[in-house]
């Protein structure tokens, strides 16, 4: 070692020993739940203007319903003035609803679609 007047490297802490288990730290595994997503229900009005085979073509592109069950939902939104496309998560319920509004947009009909929690 030199000798040019320094100390000695200090040794490290040593790590404490619960001896009557003071200052022990015991930490416990928890079980993370995660809840499922929240549902949206997708929902499309009534009106007077828009065909009704435009409402099944829509039904059939953006929700992939078959024939019978589209031509269904439509005549529940004609007799009652809305009917449920289908429930999905926010993001996927959200793009459905843009998808059906600007389809709507494009053919020049009023078509309106919401979404609400389920």
């Amino acid at each position: 070692m030199p000798s040019n007047g320094s100390k000695p490297p200090a040794k490290p802490p040593s790590p404490a020993r619960p001896g009557n288990g003071q200052g022990a730290v015991v930490a416990e595994r928890q079980t993370q739940k995660t809840a499922p997503p929240r549902m949206y229900r997708v929902v499309m009005l009534n009106d007077d203007f828009t065909p009704m085979e435009f409402v099944v073509m829509v039904l059939q592109e953006h929700f992939r319903h078959d024939l019978e069950t589209a031509t269904h939902i439509m005549l529940k939104i004609h007799h009652e003035g809305r009917g449920v496309c289908g429930v999905y998560t926010k993001d996927v319920a959200a793009t459905k609803v843009e998808l059906v509004l600007a389809s709507a947009k494009r053919a020049g009909h009023p078509l309106q679609c919401i979404m609400e929690a389920a």
